[in-house]
């Protein structure tokens, strides 16, 4: 059988930043720092003709380099496809 934990209640957003504001100087309520590590960039490597395609592209474009531009590119065409994923997501759930 399963035991279902309580839910604290909710509080609001103004509680929640009066409570942070009030310990901001108290070194003792902050937990120790977390560090970060940036991910290393990943190389792609692409065919040569696609390669000469998209450099052709960047210089119609005026592009400042082939890498920033791909980069561009690449990011707007990734943004395209989760938003349509999100989409379809959203008209398959009831």
């Amino acid at each position: 059988m399963k035991t279902f934990e309580k839910k604290a209640p909710s509080r609001s957003q103004e509680s929640i930043d009066r409570q942070v504001t009030s310990q901001s100087e108290n070194d003792s309520a902050w937990e120790a720092p977390v560090r970060v590590k940036r991910a290393k960039p990943a190389s792609l490597s692409i065919p040569g003709e696609l390669a000469a395609r998209a450099a052709f592209l960047a210089r119609v474009h005026r592009a400042t380099d082939l890498e920033s531009w791909i980069e561009r590119v690449l990011r707007e065409r990734i943004e395209l496809e989760e938003s349509a994923f999100s989409e379809v997501k959203k008209s398959l759930t009831p």
